[in-house]
């Protein structure tokens, strides 16, 4: 915020240097006051304003952007109770907001209260005096009093003015009403309360209000020779009003460059052209507030506060904000954008500790809302109680158990193929040498981003610092934008026509995922790899549903190739589906679809053992739910028939 005030200040110091060193001495008095209120108001806009156009300008195709350095939060979390104590006390005693803001905060209340003042004596002035209408000017009668002004409708004249130049003055305030010149000069009284401490916005209302006279002296010397217009303005007796959003006749520091504006000859319409340097100005300024860097900013108070809170206890306060902004009405893309989605945190490695935080506050709010649905529904079980806890706890206890967790292979090989927003991913040991593997991949990576439009980015990380390489393939095209919404995230995600008369949203999600999943049990080849020695296998593939439903870009990675390219056949066998909507407009959905493949170990002891491993699981069930529970029944089934495989595999002669 400071910052940006910082802007409005510099930018209405350039406008009025254009203005006092180019236009100031034309005589385009009408296009003067535009050019004023216009960049008065430009001023307090453009700091605001991001264009990623040119920012696009001044880069070159290829961009590697600046690393985004991550330190590890958990080695600043302190483990003594007495010393965490001791900082919340502070910070729950101290101040919420920076003195800058109370006292900028402050100094708008006298600004206001001043104003307020300034009205209440404009209202006692018109009430305590005599007054007529004259057709639809209220005429106020000043009582031993030589001044004149006026106000919107309201022409104040004194009563000591000489007859012979009341109609004069008249007719000069009678320019003011006409032109609402009330208008301009209450809009920079709400500025000056606005921005109280600028010196700026005085000389703005200044040069507006001089501008003002200058009009209304060139149409009210239409009715009066020059020469007595002089004359009117040179032996008045100086009474003037002092409140500072009226239009006063009798002012004199401004008589002076009245007479000399009045004497002066008509600009010629080639100096118009001087208005055109505002086109290369405002130009300047998009590009500055596009393309800077930006100090980082001290964190507030509140972030100090999270800093020193529990895992527990900043969940908490994230899950809270999160009910709060669905009871607001904000929609549920909003609040997945809120924990990350869409703006590109999800593609860092390892997530500072708040963010991980809030993503896992919007998988428990996910978990919660199931069990509300289906416990309205009254389909909840014992097993949904157990999958809302698994969910909500996440898979780490703490976010240091997280960090634990990122070092491992397993965390790696997982990030990289469960890229998302048409990017790709490299996890390296060491950013500054890598090694000799690692620089292939990454030579590859490179050449696949530079001819396949389709991906946008490159992510190259070592968990501490992140590099994002921008496809040199970015160019401005005329097409239609592809929104690609996260299948979490998606309002309505695409369905099979079987899903089709499904009631929920969640229904119909859940639907799709049996439905692929099912699909890929089918049609899984499992003998790919039957000579394999590892009988678990894992693989990560990656496809998107279109606008027009079809199923188009599937990646798959895996220990081997043939595994990928098994993936990839099956999920190209996939049917057309529905797409997906978010906001009531098609969208491309991209999906992550983790297999496991087990190789099925056909001896008496293999077999054995996935029996155990079997009836094990369905124990754990058992214990929050019943039989009645279908992953029960499925299991049970399952267990028969592998009963049946032992039973055949011992009477087999071969054992």
């Amino acid at each position: 915020m400071l910052y940006s005030i910082i802007q409005i200040v510099l930018f209405q110091t350039l406008f009025l240097l254009v203005y006092d060193l180019f236009l100031r001495r034309e005589t385009f008095f009408n296009y003067n006051r535009i050019y004023l209120l216009l960049t008065s108001v430009f001023s307090i806009v453009l700091p605001f304003v991001k264009l990623q156009e040119l920012r696009k300008v001044t880069t070159q195709e290829t961009v590697i952007r600046l690393p985004e350095v991550f330190i590890d939060e958990a080695s600043n979390i302190s483990t003594n109770p007495y010393l965490v104590e001791q900082v919340n006390e502070v910070a729950v005693t101290s101040s919420q907001l920076p003195i800058w803001q109370i006292v900028l905060y402050t100094g708008m209340v006298l600004a206001a209260l001043v104003f307020v003042v300034k009205l209440a004596k404009l209202y006692f002035i018109k009430n305590n005096n005599p007054k007529r209408w004259k057709g639809d000017i209220l005429i106020v009668n000043l009582l031993k009093s030589s001044a004149a002004f006026s106000f919107f409708n309201t022409v104040f004249l004194g009563d000591n003015i000489p007859s012979s130049e009341k109609d004069t003055i008249y007719q000069h305030e009678l320019v003011h009403v006409r032109e609402k010149h009330s208008l301009d000069l209450l809009f920079f009284e709400v500025l000056r309360i606005l921005f109280w401490f600028s010196p700026l916005v005085y000389i703005y209302q200044n040069r507006v209000k001089e501008l003002h006279e200058f009009i209304a002296d060139a149409n009210a010397v239409k009715h009066q020779g020059k020469s007595n217009y002089y004359q009117s303005l040179l032996h008045q007796i100086l009474d003037t009003n002092a409140l500072s959003f009226t239009n006063t006749f009798f002012k004199k520091s401004l008589i002076k460059k009245r007479i000399v504006m009045l004497q002066k000859s008509k600009s010629s319409q080639k100096r118009l052209l001087k208005y055109a340097l505002l086109f290369p100005v405002i130009f300047a300024m998009l590009v500055y507030t596009s393309t800077e860097v930006k100090a980082q900013e001290k964190p507030d108070v509140k972030t100090e506060m999270h800093q020193e809170l529990t895992d527990e206890e900043l969940l908490e306060i994230y899950y809270n904000e999160i009910l709060k902004m669905e009871e607001e009405g904000t929609k549920f893309y909003e609040i997945s954008k809120y924990v990350g989605f869409g703006d590109g945190k999800l593609d860092r490695y390892i997530k500072p500790r708040e963010d991980y935080l809030k993503f896992k506050a919007f998988l428990r709010y996910i978990a919660d809302k199931s069990i509300k649905t289906k416990s309205e529904q009254g389909e909840l079980t014992d097993y949904d109680e157990e999958m809302r806890k698994k969910i909500s706890e996440g898979p780490h206890k703490s976010y240091a158990d997280y960090l634990e967790w990122k070092r491992t292979d397993e965390a790696k090989e997982r990030w990289m193929s469960s890229a998302r927003d048409n990017a790709l991913r490299l996890f390296v040991e060491d950013m500054a040498n890598k090694t000799q593997e690692e620089q292939k991949r990454f030579d590859d990576l490179m050449k696949q981003l530079e001819t396949d439009s389709y991906y946008k980015k490159l992510i190259v990380t070592d968990g501490k610092t992140t590099l994002v390489i921008d496809s040199p393939l970015l160019i401005e095209e005329d097409k239609v934008e592809v929104v690609e919404v996260p299948f979490s995230a998606v309002d309505e995600a695409p369905s099979h026509k079987d899903c089709e008369n499904l009631m929920s949203k969640e229904e119909k999600k859940q639907c799709f995922s049996e439905f692929v999943n099912a699909h890929v049990k089918k049609h899984f080849n499992t003998n790919v790899e039957k000579n394999s020695e590892l009988h678990k296998k894992r693989i990560f593939a990656r496809f998107l549903i279109d606008t027009d439903g079809n199923v188009t870009r599937i990646q798959a990675r895996a220990a081997s190739k043939v595994l990928e390219e098994e993936t990839i056949r099956v999920l190209s066998l996939l049917p057309q589906f529905i797409p997906g909507r978010q906001n009531g407009e098609v969208v491309a959905v991209p999906f992550a679809l983790p297999i496991v493949l087990q190789i099925a170990d056909t001896s008496i002891e293999g077999l054995n053992k996935s029996l155990k491993e079997m009836i094990a699981q369905r124990d754990r069930i058992l214990k929050n739910s019943s039989e009645k529970n279908p992953v029960v029944i499925q299991l049970n089934k399952q267990i028969e028939e592998l009963k049946q495989k032992i039973k055949k595999a011992k009477q087999s002669p071969k054992n």
